[in-house]
């Protein structure tokens, strides 16, 4: 019952949130995508979001931006938006380890010439805190990451997908390059060992964007 009455008064409060969100990326996507597909993934977002997310002050600000990120590859995959640069998706178990620091490392080497996605095929609560001490040791900040579920559309968007550790359980689309990298799994490793394991990620990094037309990798000053 305590319970019940918990989520009813959450989501009384978070209701007039959420339609803010559904009007701002309607107009966003206006011509693009219609209202109701708007509306449709920013609930099924906050309801992904909410099952797992501990941080319930910024649950609305994390739907807005995973619904924004969604639905921008919805429209990329249907042709409705053009992709200006690579598109890259770095799937892991729990997004909150490789996948992350993979991601931060190839914006911070591509210096936007690579649009970069992270996703877990069974997503954590939050970032591993030891994985954002590391990687603030080589000044990257993963302050604002936070772990989302892997969906059909933002592997449809992608280029090029990597997954690290999480077996087969990304979806395959043609004209599509996927990548296994065979990276240790930092989850519960002593930041000794996170340090090894996010420079082996940068390797890796480096070696993608070296294949990609324009990404050629920026030294980490």
């Amino acid at each position: 019952m305590v319970i019940e009455m918990f989520h009813e008064e959450f989501y009384g409060r978070t209701e007039p949130l959420l339609e803010r969100i559904c009007r701002e990326l309607a107009l966003r996507f206006d011509g693009t995508l219609s209202p109701e597909t708007v509306e449709r993934f920013v609930g099924e977002c906050h309801r992904l979001l909410a099952q797992k997310s501990r941080l319930r002050r910024h649950l609305p600000l994390l739907t807005e931006r995973f619904a924004r990120e969604r639905l921008t590859a919805l429209a990329q995959s249907q042709g409705l938006i053009m992709r200006e640069v690579p598109e890259v998706l770095y799937v892991c178990a729990r997004n909150a380890g490789r996948s992350q620091m993979a991601a931060a490392l190839t914006v911070h080497h591509a210096a936007g010439r690579v649009h970069v996605r992270t996703a877990g095929t069974a997503p954590a609560h939050h970032v591993d805190p030891v994985i954002i001490e590391a990687m603030a040791e080589i000044g990257i900040d993963l302050g604002g990451a936070f772990p989302k579920p892997l969906t059909d559309e933002v592997v449809a968007a992608a280029d090029v997908v990597v997954t690290m550790g999480c077996g087969d359980a990304c979806p395959i689309y043609p004209a599509t390059r996927y990548l296994d990298w065979n990276i240790a799994d930092p989850e519960g490793a002593p930041i000794e060992r996170v340090r090894a394991i996010r420079d082996h990620v940068g390797e890796r990094v480096r070696e993608l964007l070296s294949e990609l037309p324009g990404t050629a990798p920026q030294s980490i000053g």
